[in-house]
């Protein structure tokens, strides 16, 4: 009976160990040297979006961050100790959560020793490596114990509890290169797990990664050799390549970019000897259509129906690429080929400047039209608003102006100079005279952002075709704001940064214009408006010169800590006069980007000004933000 009843309850013990594990709990274990460890700094992207679903077992404690030996916690960076990098255990754990089913969770445990020779990790050679170990390397082997194997295999012990153990990925050889016995050395650590944790070789493979290349000047390149032919020896064992994956200037060490690039291997390694169908990063969406900024001939950047854009780039000899838009830089991947991919987050509609940053300089996508923004030549792209945007498309069945390219010489900074012109469909067919707006760019952009950012000549032709505006020619210029600002008073009123075409403007531009164009010459046919910093010249120009301008407007102006009671010579604490002299002033801002703008139109009506506020929904300080404010702005010039 006695016998019976612990047969019993050694049956009910053993069916609660089994209930306890979780069949879709997967554990890796990861071993190696400095490369395992992490040698690069993580970046601000490697602590985002860590997928719950993904976890740690800590080898050592860390009071910092409430980490304690043994307890499962989110893996985020650092996975090995305290003080420890970016690893290609943080990148192969993102990319298993990433495209495996929701119900499987990721766990790993790491433990990583820079500069340790395999010896380090092998049963029989622990007690004597640690006794020679060098001096530098004490502490880290003390942090494990002194004994780096039983540590990784104690914890996976405790994990197998939790969830099954479905892999050993290894970053390790770069102390032994040119060591013939490496494979074998291997091999003996491997069988060892195996043996102690009573796993089956053909379910749990070995992955091991090459070294740094570096072009073939990596410093321990030669050991690639000998870990490409491990597979001979451990015939479970995979080799991940590092070809193309970017290195620290050392040559011995992956840069944090590379360690994404080298973990992403990983684990989509793993996942096609687990069965799994994997999520190429080269895959684009058979909806997905080559954007309208994109030069004729080039498939892409390609964007989906989700705003999401599709980046190639063919550059075979680089070492790391990126993708920089929209304030986020991406990691682009490499191919075998040489050909580097990338896709972004769901973008905002609208325009939006970017740069591929090759080997830390940004360089404009060979395949994108160019942009004068960012105080320099740059790539943009066009994600498509819906019918909402026709408003700035060029539409059929109407008559369209033309946007000419201009030259003029000023006596005043006594150079030749450009501008960009508009003129409206009936202008050729016409005698007549029209009134003139002069339309200024913002910081570090020049007089063809409006027309080719902006879309402006659209805007303006849909407009007067639909009569909600009079026709009118529109004059752009550079203002002097290409070059990047560099302090000084700028004051309203008092402008250092741009001041150069304020006397351009007033001596040379408008009489210019006025002289080549059949113009309306008084002031009551001429507006000035600005984007960003083109609206501070705006206020400068026409409030200083209300002899000249009767209309007024800016978009997201950058006219910051202006006083009503002292500004312009007091202009705004006569109101009267104000509203007589000028015609109409607009103000106008996107939702989203916090520009000062509502506070200064509350301020102007407060003190008797006739102000019209426009806020773009949910936009922040860009082009799209812009073409709505100018749509809105328009239709009310020139009529009284």
């Amino acid at each position: 009976m006695k016998k019976k009843l612990f047969v019993i309850l050694t049956c009910l013990c053993a069916t609660t160990a089994v209930l306890a594990q979780d069949p879709n709990f997967y554990i890796f274990l990861c071993f190696g040297q400095s490369n395992m460890e992490g040698a690069a700094r993580p970046e601000p992207q490697d602590m985002e979006g860590v997928s719950p679903r993904f976890l740690l077992m800590p080898a050592v404690d860390d009071p910092a961050r409430n980490r304690k030996t043994g307890e499962w916690c989110q893996a985020l960076p650092p996975l090995c100790r305290p003080n420890t990098g970016l690893t290609p255990a943080d990148y192969f754990g993102r990319t298993l959560t990433e495209n495996l089913p929701e119900n499987i969770r990721v766990g790993v445990i790491h433990v990583a020793i820079g500069g340790i020779h395999i010896e380090g990790f092998m049963p029989d050679e622990i007690e004597k490596y640690v006794k020679n170990a060098p001096g530098w390397m004490v502490g880290m082997l003390q942090a494990y114990g002194n004994n780096p194997y039983e540590r990784l295999v104690a914890l996976a012990k405790k994990a197998q509890k939790d969830g099954v153990i479905k892999g050993v990925i290894m970053h390790q050889g770069e102390s032994n290169t040119g060591d013939m016995e490496w494979a074998n050395k291997v091999q003996n650590v491997y069988d060892h797990l195996l043996g102690d944790l009573q796993l089956k070789p053909e379910e749990v493979p070995l992955l091991a990664g090459e070294v740094v290349q570096a072009n073939g000047e990596g410093q321990c390149i030669a050991m690639n050799k000998q870990i490409n032919n491990l597979p001979k020896t451990l015939h479970t064992a995979q080799v991940v390549s590092s070809t193309g994956c970017s290195n620290g200037p050392d040559k011995l060490h992956f840069d944090a970019a590379g360690y994404r690039e080298l973990g992403r291997r990983y684990g989509e390694k793993m996942l096609e000897l687990m069965g799994y169908q994997i999520r190429s990063p080269f895959h684009v969406p058979e909806e997905a259509v080559t954007a309208e900024t994109t030069i004729p001939g080039n498939e892409f950047p390609k964007v989906d129906k989700d705003r999401r854009v599709y980046f190639r780039l063919v550059a075979p000899l680089a070492n790391s690429v990126q993708v920089d838009i929209c304030g986020k830089k991406y990691d682009m991947r490499r191919d075998q080929q040489g050909v580097w991919c990338a896709t972004t987050d769901p973008l905002v509609v609208g325009f939006h400047y970017y740069f591929i940053n090759i080997g830390g300089v940004n360089v404009i996508d060979p395949a994108t039209e160019t942009f004068f923004g960012c105080n320099r030549e740059a790539g943009g792209i066009e994600i498509p608003e819906g019918p909402e945007g026709d408003y700035y498309r060029p539409q059929q069945g109407i008559a369209h102006g033309q946007v000419r390219s201009f030259y003029y010489y000023a006596n005043a900074t006594q150079e030749w100079r450009h501008a960009m012109v508009y003129t409206p469909a009936e202008y050729e067919k016409s005698k007549k005279r029209y009134p003139v707006l002069y339309l200024q760019h913002g910081m570090g952009e020049d007089e063809t952002g409006w027309s080719k950012q902006g879309h402006m000549q659209h805007i303006m032709d849909n407009l007067i075709a639909s009569g909600e505006a009079v026709p009118m020619i529109v004059v752009m210029e550079s203002g002097d704001v290409k070059v990047p600002f560099r302090g000084g008073d700028n004051r309203q009123g008092f402008s250092e940064y741009g001041a150069s075409f304020y006397k351009v403007m007033t001596t040379d531009l408008i009489t210019t214009i006025d002289s080549k164009f059949r113009t309306l010459t008084d002031r009551d046919h001429r507006a000035m408006a600005g984007l960003s910093w083109g609206g501070h010249q705006t206020f400068d120009l026409v409030l200083n010169n209300m002899d000249k301008f009767a209309w007024m407007g800016t978009f997201s102006g950058a006219i910051f800590g202006l006083d009503v009671k002292t500004a312009y010579n007091g202009i705004f604490t006569k109101p009267d006069e104000f509203n007589k002299k000028i015609h109409y002033l607009f103000l106008s801002c996107g939702s989203e980007e916090n520009f000062g703008t509502e506070a200064l139109a509350k301020s102007l009506r407060e003190a008797g000004i006739k102000t019209d506020l426009y806020v773009s929904p949910s936009t922040h300080h860009e082009w799209l933000t812009w073409r709505r404010g100018f749509r809105q702005f328009v239709p009310h010039l020139f009529k009284k």
